[in-house]
Parts: structure tokens; C-alpha cells; sequence
């Protein structure tokens, strides 16, 4: 059987992955913070007799863009977006912290600081408990603080200050709830740098118009790879034919 089949096999494969993951981006167009991701391959030689004329498509990494977002001033006092580079920290169900860039914060029925998704936000103690009754703001260094809508107008205090961090982003990796974590599994130091714009949010990092580009021209490159597969297999064919007559 000609080669041809394998190596047009592994381009059809991972033209068709990559599709996925530009429809995925596509899908978080409009989600708050969400950073995109960017599926390289790379071609390998085939090995063998005679010229080293074909190639195999092979994974390489899946990347992802930390490019800031567009900056939506909401007037919300709970939506926070990350400015420049950081991250904030969530706490995950089984008990761990992750990072975020989705500032669309919330308050739940006893009072805690959570994510959209109903993740607590870890604070420099712990997670951050707002009292019922009154004014929260959220300071650009992460100070959570609340003032009474009843009794003294002026008695502010200070509820904590939400964690900031700001590792590496060769050291981030992204996990299957979009959140991401540290590779070595243990929670980043919080880092004073990292500011915020409070009454704001981060959009979505993707572009829609350069995805659906993508999209058209990874659709293109698949029919081609399918092309190819079915001119093997008629070429296939056409030999065993021609064998069959000359014996």
C-alpha cells in the first residue's frame, strides 16, 4: 500500500484537532478573561528506503496567548479585571488554588467572595466574607472593604485583600476547568505589583475575525488531506488491476 495514505492520514488528523481548537476559542469569544489557545504541529520525516520525500504530521504543544483582553468598564462594584500582567486566586473544590483572570466577582448566600463558576476568591488569609448590609469596594491593589448602608456612613472597614499573583507563564499550565495552576502543583506567592481596575472587566483575548479565518483555511487543508487519501487509494486500485492482468 502506497505511504501516501499514512502520511495524508496524519495531516487529515491534525487539521481536523486543530479545527477543534479553533472552535473552541471561537466558542469562548465573549467569555470574561479567557486567554486562547493555539495548537502547533510540526512535520517528521519518514524514515525508510529510498528518498526521504514524505513526512508525518506530529503533535508539538498546545500554547496558549496570554494577551491581555479588551477592558469593559462595567460600574459593577464586584467586577475587577486584571491589568497587565497576574493573576487572581481561586480556591478549587478539592481544596487547591488556581488562577483566573475572570473578575466577574459575586457574593454567595453566606456572604463569601466567589467567581462566576462559585469558586471561593482566596484572600491573604483565607477566603474573603463580605458583611450583609453594606457597600463593597474593591481597592487596585486587591483591598476588599465595606461600608454600612445603615447606621454611620463613614465607619469603613476592611475585609481583607484579594490574593495576586504573577508566576511565570512558562510555569502555568491550563487545566480541563480553564483554570490554571502551577506545573509543580503548589500555590504561587502573591505579588504586590499586580494591580487592578475595579468596576471593570477583562474580555476575552480571542479574535473572532482572525479564528474564522483560521477556521475556513484549516477547512481547506483537510479536504485537501482527504483528496489525497482518496487519490492513494484510487491509484491503489488502478495497480492492483494492472497486476491483475499481467498475471
Amino acid at each position: 500500500m502506497d505511504r501516501l495514505i499514512y502520511t495524508a492520514m496524519t495531516g487529515a488528523k491534525h487539521a481536523f484537532l486543530q479545527q477543534a481548537g479553533v472552535a473552541q476559542n471561537l466558542a469562548n469569544a465573549t467569555t470574561t478573561g479567557y486567554r486562547a489557545m493555539e495548537h502547533k504541529f510540526r512535520a517528521v520525516p519518514v524514515q525508510g528506503e529510498g528518498a526521504p520525500t514524505r513526512a508525518f504530521v506530529v503533535d508539538a504543544s498546545v500554547a496558549d496567548v496570554f494577551e491581555q483582553g479588551p477592558m469593559m468598564a462595567t460600574g459593577r462594584p464586584l467586577d475587577v479585571a486584571v491589568q497587565g500582567a497576574g493573576w487572581i486566586a481561586v480556591e478549587t473544590p478539592d481544596g487547591k488554588e488556581a488562577y483566573t483572570r475572570a473578575g466577574n466577582l459575586q457574593t454567595n448566600a453566606n456572604g463569601q467572595l466567589q467567581t462566576a463558576g462559585g469558586l471561593n476568591v482566596q484572600g491573604d488569609g483565607g477566603p474573603l466574607a463580605i458583611p450583609p448590609d453594606n457597600r463593597v469596594t474593591i481597592a487596585p491593589d486587591g483591598t476588599v472593604s465595606t461600608v454600612p448602608l445603615f447606621g454611620v456612613p463613614n465607619n469603613v472597614g476592611v475585609v481583607g485583600r484579594i490574593k495576586l499573583v504573577n508566576p511565570p507563564e512558562s510555569e502555568l499550565v491550563r487545566g480541563a476547568d480553564g483554570l490554571f495552576r502551577l506545573k509543580s502543583g503548589n500555590p504561587a506567592d502573591a505579588d504586590t505589583n499586580v494591580r487592578l481596575a475595579p468596576e471593570t472587566l477583562e474580555g476575552s483575548n480571542v479574535n473572532p475575525v482572525d479564528s474564522m479565518v483560521s477556521m475556513i483555511s484549516l477547512a481547506r487543508q483537510f479536504e485537501m488531506q482527504i483528496k489525497m487519501l482518496q487519490t492513494a487509494d484510487a491509484n491503489a486500485k488502478q495497480a492492483s488491476q494492472i497486476l491483475s492482468m499481467n498475471a
